[in-house]
């Protein structure tokens, strides 16, 4: 993970790889932002002519190097674009420089130190800055031979080492704190990121659970495995029916973080599939080579006990990993089986790779009996809701509109962008079964809509939920972009930890 300090360093004297200051797009062309004012008289105040001439708009994102200036002991200027400039009076958006110090930190992968000379007015930009610099400097490599060649030079690069962030007093405890909190967020998001990139032969339930309480036990947070034993002894028919298939038994696994004096409980509730084959409803060819990115809920939920575990956040969080490997064999469910969840009530299962709404049924219901003040549940749960909101947008239904703006309010404040959807109730219908009370499949219009209304018959009545769908935004097939890697993003754990926040504050609900 990439070091962070805080500086009041003057930028020529500094010794780093590079120097990274903030472009904005101006009327008239771009435009240097505040923090990099030391390197602009460097260049005589020509520095913004410089970078247009290079192609420089200050679009976010955009990255353009130039030589630093003489005198200067980096040999480096990384302008980084942050977008439209502010308006008057108004700070810098977070989630620019959040997007635009992940850019530079990954273009800088291979760079021993950085100094990042953006805009930090106020805490809150050098945690938005810290944050991007961490989850933009992220790499997976655990698979890549990375030894040296004959020579002994180390194969690839490895992310940013150091990062300096220029601006920030380092003995100002508003900014060391953001950067703190910055840490242990970015950190658990890039632990989850870690799960979700694992190969599943790596990462079957019994695996994922083990990761888990050794998390737990490291940050006291209580932990309790159900393996396929306790599972059958305690009637949980959605995550054994999804499991059965597999030589890979299912878990579920509870994670409980219960501060002193805490008076406020949120249960999440994460869709673990470790390997989604679709079951006997085989997945069609082209759809199951990125199938271990299933679990990214429950990898989400994960880190987001361990992240207000870390941060010591004055509410009671309890994580549900619903865990299992859905593959097709003689003992796998067919469709037309019939199971008995946990609540009680029987599902005809229609199609085996609509299973996610199967483990999260058992999970949110286990979570309801609780009693919690609000269940939040989240999953990669369908390809309708990609085809409606795109791969970078996940979907918020709730049984209660206040909860869902709060949601949908905590997505936008930390960037994870999320769309409001209905639960229109007209397409609970077509969920009837003529053998049991429910069924798994419902109209294929809407199918998004019609797997939140099946997860909403399993929430215990009187307790607010919401249901974040994932499927698009959770794995990322395309090129990396700000601080959004290839492969597993993270998606979600930052929503979480902040309504964890929110509700340790009082100012949820």
């Amino acid at each position: 993970m990439t070091a962070l300090t805080l500086s009041t360093a003057a930028v020529p004297g500094l010794r780093a790889d590079a120097i990274v200051i903030g472009v904005a797009k101006g009327a008239n062309g771009p435009l240097v932002a505040p923090g990099a004012e030391a390197v602009d008289s460097a260049y005589d105040g020509g520095l913004a002519g410089v970078l247009e001439t290079l192609g420089a708009s200050g679009a976010e994102g955009e990255v353009t190097k130039v030589p630093a200036p003489s005198g200067f002991k980096a040999p480096l200027v990384v302008a980084v674009g942050l977008g439209s400039e502010p308006e008057d009076g108004e700070g810098w958006d977070a989630e620019a420089l959040r997007q635009a110090a992940g850019s530079a930190a990954r273009a800088l992968a291979g760079s021993k130190k950085a100094a990042f000379a953006l805009p930090l007015t106020e805490a809150a930009d050098t945690g938005a800055v810290a944050e991007g610099v961490l989850l933009g400097a992220y790499s997976f490599d655990a698979y890549k031979d990375r030894g040296g060649d004959a020579r002994g030079k180390k194969k690839g690069k490895g992310p940013l080492a150091e990062a300096a962030l220029l601006g920030a007093k380092p003995r100002d405890n508003a900014h060391r704190a953001a950067v703190e909190r910055a840490t242990a967020v970015a950190e658990e998001l890039n632990r989850a990121r870690d799960l979700i990139n694992t190969p599943p032969n790596d990462l079957d339930p019994e695996a994922f659970a083990a990761i888990a309480q050794a998390a737990a036990e490291e940050h006291g947070i209580k932990v309790q495995v159900l393996d396929e034993k306790a599972l059958a002894k305690g009637g949980y028919g959605g995550i054994l029916g999804v499991g059965a298939g597999s030589a890979a038994g299912p878990r579920l696994v509870k994670l409980s973080y219960t501060p002193s004096g805490a008076t406020k409980t949120l249960a999440f509730v994460g869709k673990g599939i470790t390997y989604d084959s679709g079951g006997i409803s085989l997945k069609p060819a082209g759809h199951n080579e990125t199938m271990k990115c299933d679990m990214s809920g429950a990898a989400a939920v994960f880190a987001a006990v361990v992240a207000a575990a870390r941060l010591g956040l004055g509410v009671n969080v309890t994580g549900w990993l619903a865990l299992a490997e859905n593959m097709p064999s003689g003992s796998a469910t067919r469709p037309g089986d019939v199971l008995r969840m946990y609540s009680g009530k029987t599902v005809e299962v229609l199609n085996t790779d609509a299973e996610g709404r199967l483990v999260l049924a058992d999970a949110l219901w286990a979570a309801s009996e609780e009693e919690p003040d609000a269940i939040v549940d989240v999953a990669t749960l369908t390809g309708a809701m990609m085809l409606a909101l795109g791969n970078r947008t996940y979907g918020i239904m709730a049984n209660d509109d206040a909860f869902r703006a709060a949601v949908h309010e905590a997505a936008e404040e930390v960037g994870e962008p999320a769309w409001p959807m209905p639960l229109p109730e007209h397409l609970r219908k077509g969920m009837d079964s003529p053998t049991a009370d429910i069924a798994n499949m419902g109209e294929r219009m809407g199918g998004g809509l019609v797997a939140g209304l099946f997860l909403r018959e399993f929430v215990g009545e009187g307790i607010a939920w919401a249901h974040l769908d994932i499927a698009g935004p959770a794995f990322n097939e395309g090129g990396p972009f700000g601080y959004t890697p290839k492969g597993g993003t993270g998606s979600a754990v930052r929503t979480l930890v902040r309504l964890a926040e929110l509700a340790a504050e009082g100012e949820l609900g």
